[in-house]
Formats: structure tokens, C-alpha cells, sequence
């Protein structure tokens, strides 16, 4: 079987873009002629890899699989050949990253700023999500993640000391119906919650006590998906909200929100910066590495 590579990088494109016309786009070429190249890869692959409609564009099960193996594989060949033409120059290329949200030191500007402006040669592609799914499948180089959700067989450095959840809320609102003494209290309050998508449950606030945690699920009035939503909020006396410490803090130092129940909120291991295990680490990656590890120290 003679598989054309360009091909399936082809594939890939339109995997990713559920569309023909965003990866013919994207890689400057007509439509027809991505649709003709997944036709021929079609062909010899002896089966239908995508379903096409007028409107929108899906995997069949076996362009599924496809894609899924893709994923590494093509990751693999770009690491080895970032890494040879690195030996005559320096890291170049597109470092793509999937961040949490809420990786406020490594999201806050200098970090990355100062990353630029030493590669000048490396362009950065950050997607800020909330959303867990798999970064070598959906092509990233790598992600930025809190270590507790990281899958094991990942490769992680860490870029964040401690961390801690904090239950917050305006001064305004503790002078109208004052502090819950335990988390358990919280049903009784008002509160504003966070989701990371519409159709998930919004988040368990998490605590601990005496060495064990434990969960509480709050009946939230307000529920969104934007932390800096959530902020505003609570400095208006909506009601208590809950979330890292780090993304509070401005808030607090300003007197505008205040820490509750602090006896329950634990510190935990921080934020990492994690990738795939590979025997060719690309240049680009290794700098943001290096890059991350002197910025910590």
C-alpha cells in the first residue's frame, strides 16, 4: 500500500475542522483539491474515512481510528525533523498548547512574553480551555493542566508551586448574611458556581478536613463558565463563589473580596506543563521547557 503522507497530514486538517472548505483554507488551496486528496487517500485505503453532507462533515468509525493513530505518529515525524534542522539553527516552528483556564502564572503574560521575544523564530498557538480531552489527538504539542488531572502515562514538569481552592465573597455580602462555619453551611447561602461546558454538571466545591476531603455540591443561583464573570459577581454581593486562590487574589489584596472557611482549603500540587513520551523531544518544545523551569526557579 503507497500511502501519500501529505495526505494524511491532509486528512488530519480536515479532521480537526470538521470541514473541507477550513482546511483547504488553512492550507491555501481550493476545496476541491482537499476533497479530491481525501478521495484518493480513500481509495487506497480501501474504505470511507469521512461522511459528507451539505452542511457538515464527520469520521466514519474507520477515519476515527485513522485519526486517533495519526495524531502521535505525525507528532513523531515532526519532532524528528525539527529536531535535524535544528542542528544548523534555532527552535522554530508552531508550539501549540492547550492551557487550563485557570493557570494564572503561566497565562499571566510575562512568562510567555518573555518566551516570545527569546524564540523569536518559534510561533506560539495557546488555546485557554477547561475541556479534558486528548492534546496528542487533537494535535497539540502540549498542555498546561493542574497535575491531579493529568493522565499518568504523560511526561510533566512542573510550572507552578502550591496551590489552594478558596471560598470568596464581598464584604457587602458577609455584612448581609455573614460566614458560613463549615462548608456544610453553604446550602444555606447563595452562590455562584462555575461549569466548564453547557451540558456538564456544575463544579463540586471541594474541601477537607481532619486529613479527609470531601465534596460539597452547592445549589449555585448563578452558574457560568468565565472565572472573571464569577469575580464580578462576588464583588458585587451576589453571592459566595469558589475557585483557585490565585485568580482571587488582586480581588482580595484590594479589600474587595474576603477568604471564608480557610480551615478547609488545603494546599495541593500546582500546575504542570505535560507532552507525550517521546524519543525525539522538538526543539521548540525543549526551549519552552527549559524556558518555564528557569522562570519557577
Amino acid at each position: 500500500m503507497n500511502i501519500d503522507l501529505n495526505a494524511l497530514t491532509i486528512f488530519r486538517l480536515v479532521a480537526e475542522e470538521r470541514s473541507f472548505r477550513a482546511a483547504a483554507d488553512r492550507l491555501g488551496v481550493t476545496r476541491s483539491a482537499v476533497s479530491q486528496t481525501i478521495g484518493r487517500l480513500e481509495a487506497v485505503m480501501g474504505t470511507a474515512l469521512v461522511r459528507r453532507t451539505t452542511r457538515s462533515v464527520s469520521l466514519t468509525e474507520a477515519g476515527e481510528r485513522l485519526n486517533a493513530a495519526l495524531g502521535p505518529a505525525l507528532a513523531d515525524i515532526r519532532a524528528a525533523v525539527e529536531t535535524t534542522g535544528s542542528l544548523e539553527g534555532k527552535p522554530r516552528g508552531q508550539l501549540r498548547l492547550a492551557v487550563s483556564s485557570i493557570a494564572e502564572r503561566f497565562l499571566d503574560g510575562p512568562l510567555l512574553a518573555g518566551f516570545a521575544a527569546a524564540h523569536p523564530d518559534i510561533q506560539l498557538d495557546i488555546t485557554v480551555t477547561d475541556e479534558e480531552f486528548d492534546i496528542v489527538a487533537e494535535g497539540y504539542d502540549a498542555g498546561v493542566r493542574l497535575g491531579e488531572v493529568i493522565e499518568r502515562d504523560m511526561i510533566a514538569v512542573p510550572v507552578s508551586g502550591e496551590q489552594r481552592q478558596l471560598a470568596v465573597c464581598s464584604p457587602l455580602y458577609l455584612g448581609r448574611h455573614g460566614a458560613p462555619s463549615s462548608p456544610r453551611e453553604l446550602a444555606a447561602h447563595r452562590c455562584i458556581g462555575w461549569r466548564s461546558a453547557p451540558r456538564v454538571a456544575p463544579y463540586r466545591w471541594e474541601f477537607a478536613e481532619g486529613g479527609k476531603e470531601f465534596a460539597v455540591a452547592v445549589a449555585p443561583e448563578i452558574t457560568t463558565n468565565d472565572m472573571a464573570l464569577m469575580i464580578k459577581l462576588a464583588i458585587a454581593g451576589a453571592g459566595i463563589t469558589f475557585g483557585m486562590e490565585e485568580s482571587f487574589r488582586p480581588a482580595i489584596e484590594r479589600g474587595e473580596l474576603v477568604p471564608i472557611l480557610e480551615d478547609y482549603c488545603p494546599r495541593f500540587a500546582g500546575f504542570y506543563l505535560y507532552y507525550p513520551s517521546r524519543r525525539n523531544l522538538a526543539p521548540k518544545l525543549r526551549a519552552l521547557i527549559e524556558h518555564a523551569r528557569s522562570r519557577r526557579g
